[in-house]
């Protein structure tokens, strides 16, 4: 699957939880969320268009709390595919969806986004039918 297809894929099967997504598919939307973050970032950052600034604060510069309007509205946009092509992709590997909550750990180290990135991510796909159906086209 190229780029294009996996992005129309993405957005095609916005909240599909069913299925599985390929290696390749999950990859290149992973891709395209980075570029359009940056992309966001870039235009909040030349247009000042900031949500919360809240400049300094005893003394301190806080740099750390900012984020733009474009930034906030692509995350909300891209939050629920993204979900839903992570699990598609962990069933692709013959695991449950439910593993995605890992991440949760992030809040105390990166482990579960670890953990979720070379124990399942970067896996090839099942070869055959697993319990989550046939293989996706590539």
């Amino acid at each position: 699957m190229g780029f294009g297809q996996a992005i129309s894929s993405g957005f095609g099967k916005y909240v599909v939880w069913q299925g599985r997504a390929s290696r390749s598919e999950f990859w290149y939307w992973i891709l395209f969320t980075i570029i359009v973050g940056i992309a966001a970032s870039i235009l909040d950052s030349l247009f000042g268009l900031r949500v919360y600034d809240p400049g300094d604060v005893g003394g301190y510069a806080v740099v750390y709390d900012r984020f733009g309007w474009v930034s906030a509205l692509t995350g909300v946009v891209l939050f629920l595919p993204t979900i839903s092509v992570s699990v598609r992709r962990l069933h692709d590997t013959d695991h449950s969806g439910w593993w995605w909550w890992l991440q949760l750990l992030n809040v105390l180290c990166f482990l579960g986004t670890l953990i979720l990135v070379f124990g399942f991510y970067i896996k090839p796909s099942d070869p055959g039918d697993n319990s989550y159906g046939p293989p996706p086209v590539a």
